[in-house]
């Protein structure tokens, strides 16, 4: 491999290790989840949301930058990024708005991920009058911009059809982990076309699938009083994790027009993405106790374990998506970009080798 696609492959790398351990510093204060099950995942899912509905973006970036599919036999192999753009309306929500219990007090608007680096409102954990916990919600990072690395392969079929494929292997980032794949399937329309080998023009149709699977540490640290009977409170709450599974398809028609060293791309599509989140370990949570008089204690009944927090599913988005860029090619090196317009808006960037 060459020293610039070594270059190249490491500043991949080296996105995601900053990505995650943005993550990760965002995950060590996790005190809303010092409530009920319920409240807690609610939060969750409004604080994570716009970050995760980026990322699900950026997997349907940089699948092409050309409509024309290799010869058969011909590939290519590009290393490339695509960050998803968080929109200004995401970066903020109301409390009152998630549908949080009745045990929660609190209201105003708080930050998401994406949001301020300023604390947001200040919310209550109350039962039978009795305050269990108290708590802001955490900062933003006052980051939208979501990065996506890509490792991808294409390969030329015959009957004017090209196979793609990336794939990153499980890689330890911070204290969590990552791992993407996907596959996706070009055809060529303009071999149907008579004259089609005179215009420096080629439309197809084009659709792919991709998958990142991930882990995220998580700390929310036993409080006080306690009285734990079978719980270690030093090391049975060292366990805590926070996994995501996001999917993302688009389906569209592309086409490029070639000329000797650049060529223009463009698509119009579909997209969609799904993401599915859990949470495993042991986590801290007050209890009502009324002897001697009632207060917040942390014992053995406040354990929740991952289980007994709902199911985690990001609202999915799914729309039209349009995209426009160039790509140069000197050569069997080429260079790409290209700026594609969605909900959640996404630009891309690659560099790479192309045969036949």
């Amino acid at each position: 491999m060459s020293g610039l696609f070594k270059l190249r492959l490491a500043a991949v790398i080296l996105s995601v290790l900053l990505f995650t351990n943005v993550v990760s510093a965002q995950f060590k204060e996790t005190d809303f989840l010092r409530s009920t099950p319920a409240d807690g995942v609610k939060f969750l899912e409004a604080y994570i949301s716009p970050w995760i509905n980026a990322f699900g973006a950026g997997l349907n970036g940089n699948w092409y930058n050309t409509a024309k599919p290799h010869e058969l036999g011909g590939f290519d192999i590009t290393f490339g990024i695509s960050a998803g753009i968080v929109p200004s309306s995401e970066t903020t929500f109301d409390i009152s708005s998630i549908g949080l219990s009745s045990s929660i007090s609190g209201s105003g608007l708080a930050p998401t991920v994406a949001g301020p680096t300023s604390d947001g409102p200040e919310l209550i954990y109350s039962q039978g009058g009795v305050e269990l916990s108290r708590f802001n919600t955490p900062q933003g990072t006052d980051w939208r911009y979501i990065p996506v690395p890509i490792a991808q392969a294409g390969i030329g079929l015959p009957l004017g059809t090209e196979i793609k494929a990336r794939f990153i292997p499980r890689i330890p980032v911070s204290d969590g982990d990552f791992m993407l794949w996907g596959a996706g399937l070009m055809h060529s329309i303009m071999q149907y076309i008579p004259g089609n080998k005179l215009l420096p023009v080629d439309v197809s149709v084009f659709g792919a699938f991709t998958r990142i699977t991930g882990n995220v540490p998580l700390s929310l640290d036993p409080g006080s009083p306690t009285s734990y009977a079978t719980y270690n409170a030093i090391t049975d709450f060292n366990d805590q994790n926070f996994s995501l599974n996001v999917s993302a398809f688009n389906v569209g028609a592309i086409a490029s027009f070639n000329l000797p060293v650049i060529n223009f791309y463009g698509g119009l599509g579909y997209s969609k993405t799904s993401t599915v989140l859990e949470l495993s370990g042991n986590f801290p949570t007050p209890v009502l106790v009324s002897n001697p008089t009632p207060h917040a204690e942390y014992n053995d009944s406040g354990v929740k374990k991952g289980t007994d927090f709902p199911d985690m599913n990001i609202e999915n988005f799914s729309g039209l998506r349009a995209n426009i860029g160039f790509r140069v090619k000197l050569a069997v090196v080429t260079f790409h970009a290209d700026y594609t317009w969605a909900q959640y808006s996404v630009l891309s960037t690659g560099l790479g080798i192309s045969f036949r």
